[in-house]
């Protein structure tokens, strides 16, 4: 009779772990992962990735990991443009989460002249995030971004090299050489 008991007692305990792993809202995670970015909410993000984070994007064939503290430093990057991220469609399919975003920001604004919208899947391991895969652009126009962009950098070679670099590295510090780039491009006309 006790090992009887005893083995109800394990197998409810062992499906109750699994039912706790499968009760992670992920809708809910992915939701606070595009405020937490909307708002540049770095402890926020923490509370949300995984030890590591795959980007991908399918496009352009190109997939980075970043450690999280890699990530939070790109978080950085991005906040200095004064990102609006907009969740346009967002469903969960089955251990995934699928999503369609638009992006503007002051740099996008200046190379791209419109929001970015784009398709991605968020995956989780362990409640957490730990891939998101942009599958597809809707609105990217590429050839003008890079116009935009190969204009931008020609203009501050020729009047402003101090500001050389703006492009090598996403960090903070180089996100404020881009936005000043910027500024300082613009006002010249």
């Amino acid at each position: 009779m006790n090992k009887i008991i005893l083995l109800l007692v394990v197998t409810f305990t062992l499906l109750g772990c699994k039912n706790s792993e499968r009760e992670v809202d992920k809708l809910d995670l992915a939701k606070k992962y595009y405020k937490f970015l909307d708002n540049s909410n770095t402890s926020g993000m923490l509370t949300l990735l995984g030890d590591s984070i795959v980007i991908r994007e399918n496009e352009d064939n190109y997939e980075e990991r970043f450690s999280q503290k890699g990530y939070i430093n790109w978080l950085e990057w991005d906040a200095i443009f004064e990102p609006t991220y907009k969740i346009i469609e967002i469903k969960q399919d089955n251990e995934i989460v699928k999503a369609r975003i638009s992006k503007i920001d002051k740099r996008l604004f200046f190379l791209h002249e419109e929001p970015m919208v784009w398709n991605e899947i968020i995956q989780f391991e362990n409640g957490k995030i730990t891939r998101i895969e942009r599958l597809k652009y809707e609105v990217f126009d590429i050839s003008r971004f890079v116009k935009n962009r190969e204009e931008l950098v020609r203009w501050v070679d020729n009047n402003h090299p101090e500001l050389n670099g703006f492009l090598e590295a996403q960090t903070k510090s180089v996100a404020m050489k881009y936005l000043k780039a910027i500024a300082l491009f613009q006002n010249q006309k």
